[in-house]
């Protein structure tokens, strides 16, 4: 079982951010990233559900995807595109986009993305020393190496499935994780656009198991129901007015469980909510939505996996 002595190993094998990334990485609208869980918050609810090894921040998520994307292209518009892919995310993170109707391609939060980047006037000053546009890292999508539908691999996948493969499934090591960076390359796959590969069989193999074993945590029937319990949750405090939409991604979650510490007790069916979140000894059988498959076929040099 991995712990956060292994995760820090593991970031530390992505090498340190060149000079010129510096400057980015203390910038207010990322640096909220900090405080917004790459588990979706889920930290916060019942330890009989969720039984984390340890926690990771969405900052930490996005720069380790920059330093991967960094790594394999030397590409500075790439790699900002990877720092800022989560700017806009809000507070319990894919809750919203179940509370958005979104469970299938789980993007409706993306959508503020350029708005929050343009907020910036730090951000704006930087990347003018840079000679980069706001255009050019507004769409990470445009980056193959940083995002490609699946079943394909890119660095935001390839550092999700470490990072959520050690804290929540628990069964990938510092040493899997160590083997599956060793192995990775730059590839042009078989439809002409750059992707990430694998030099041996064994490490794809390593991250193609833990993505089916985070693709079955993530269509557990105890997860759906609690990230659908999360967005009813939130859901009803916009409706008493206790949050707007807004703040859902100017927030911390820390901030919405203080609210919700403070204002439960006001309304009936909201403290009933809540005192579930927190304390639900086992998820009842619902009816799954149709949720995203998180499939993976990784390239072997030039072949698929599987």
């Amino acid at each position: 079982m991995a712990t956060r002595e292994d995760y820090e190993r593991y970031k530390l094998l992505l090498g340190t951010p060149p000079e010129w990334l510096k400057k980015y990485l203390d910038l207010d609208i990322l640096t909220r990233l900090k405080d917004i869980s790459l588990l979706c918050g889920m930290e916060y609810a019942s330890h009989d559900i969720y039984d984390f090894a340890f926690s990771i921040s969405r900052y930490e998520h996005s720069l380790n995807v920059a330093l991967i994307t960094w790594y394999l292209t030397h590409d500075k518009n790439a790699t900002l595109a990877a720092l800022f892919h989560d700017v806009s995310s809000p507070v319990f993170s894919h809750c919203i986009d179940y509370m958005n109707g979104d469970f299938i391609n789980q993007e409706s939060t993306e959508e503020p993305t350029e708005e929050v980047l343009s907020s910036s006037e730090d951000l704006k000053r930087y990347l003018y020393l840079d000679h980069i546009m706001i255009d050019d890292i507004k769409d990470f999508k445009q980056y193959s190496v940083v995002d490609l539908p699946r079943p394909y691999m890119c660095a935001d996948r390839l550092d999700n499935s470490i990072g959520v493969g050690m804290a929540w499934s628990q069964k990938l090591t510092y040493e899997d994780a160590k083997k599956v960076l060793e192995s990775i390359r730059l590839t042009i796959n078989e439809n002409g656009i750059y992707e990430i590969s694998f030099i041996d069989s064994e490490a794809a193999n390593i991250i193609y198991n833990i993505n089916n074993d985070i693709n079955r945590l993530t269509h557990s029937n105890s997860d759906t129901y609690m990230m659908l319990l999360v967005s009813k949750i939130i859901r009803k405090m916009i409706n008493l007015k206790l949050v707007t939409y807004e703040d859902l991604y100017k927030l911390i979650e820390r901030d919405i469980i203080d609210i919700l510490e403070d204002n439960n007790h006001l309304d009936e069916e909201l403290e009933k909510l809540y005192e579930e979140f927190k304390n639900i000894k086992e998820a009842p059988i619902i009816s799954q939505p149709e949720i995203k498959d998180k499939t993976l076929n990784p390239l072997v040099k030039e072949k698929r996996l599987k």
